[in-house]
């Protein structure tokens, strides 16, 4: 199976970590991995925002970057999300026949990280160690579009020595939303105060989810507050191979 790397923006410059953990925990499984150097932004930002004819080129670049692979992995539902449900429409919306369709066929090649070890590979027990007390936050387009439910947690169950302590109000948004954040800044900041007192009620080590956006989120919050957890992607815990202490 060739399998292509999409690495994501937030990725690519903020947690070139995550992007490496990906790789690392997929040849650790038996497969060698491609990370394409033409790939650029999904256009999922401007999608959101409205501009979806400003979109296009990223689509087109993305849909012929891709097309050549049995299967693209990324690190993020969000783009994930984009890429399958969003693409074809805004291609089709224009007049780009051509492109939906093409764009549809890499769609459904294409899968958030943990859908790819569970559905696709058939592996929920991928050897990670990872002796601390973790939660897991189920980040909103890997919950509502991707619909990957309890996949992650699966995964995270079978990590040696983890404790994994259920979140409260899980399905509660960390309040990110992208330009959400921006835009409506306070109500952002409430929905992100309510998500850490979640996070801190557990008295996890760590706060764990698919997505590096919420992370980053839900990180800088609690960085400031000086709580001692920390933020960890899916991806790291699941290529870790920390002995127990």
């Amino acid at each position: 199976m060739r399998v292509a790397l999409f690495v994501t923006c937030l990725v690519d410059t903020l947690f070139p970590q995550v992007g490496r953990a990906t790789v690392s925990l997929l040849e650790r499984l038996g497969h060698e991995v491609v990370v394409p150097s033409g790939q650029s932004c999904c256009g999922q930002p401007q999608i959101n925002t409205g501009y979806q004819r400003e979109a296009l080129p990223l689509i087109r670049r993305h849909t012929d970057v891709f097309s050549a692979y049995d299967a693209v992995v990324a690190p993020s539902g969000s783009c994930v999300g984009s890429i399958r449900h969003q693409h074809a429409m805004v291609a089709r919306r224009a007049g780009d026949d051509g492109l939906a369709t093409a764009a549809h066929d890499v769609g459904t090649r294409t899968y958030e990280l943990s859908e790819f070890l569970v559905d696709v590979l058939g592996v929920e027990d991928v050897g990670a160690s990872f002796p601390h007390r973790v939660t897991y936050h189920p980040t909103c387009h890997s919950l509502r579009m991707l619909r990957v439910g309890d996949k992650p947690l699966r995964l995270l169950r079978n990590v040696r020595g983890l404790d994994l302590v259920e979140l409260p109000a899980a399905d509660q948004c960390c309040g990110f939303g992208g330009t959400f954040a921006v835009k409506n800044a306070d109500t952002s900041t409430a929905m992100l105060a309510d998500k850490m007192q979640h996070v801190l009620d557990t008295e996890a080590e760590v706060c764990t989810a698919g997505d590096s956006s919420c992370l980053m989120q839900i990180g800088g919050g609690l960085s400031r507050l000086r709580a001692g957890t920390r933020t960890l992607h899916l991806a790291e815990i699941l290529a870790s191979t920390e002995p127990a202490a």
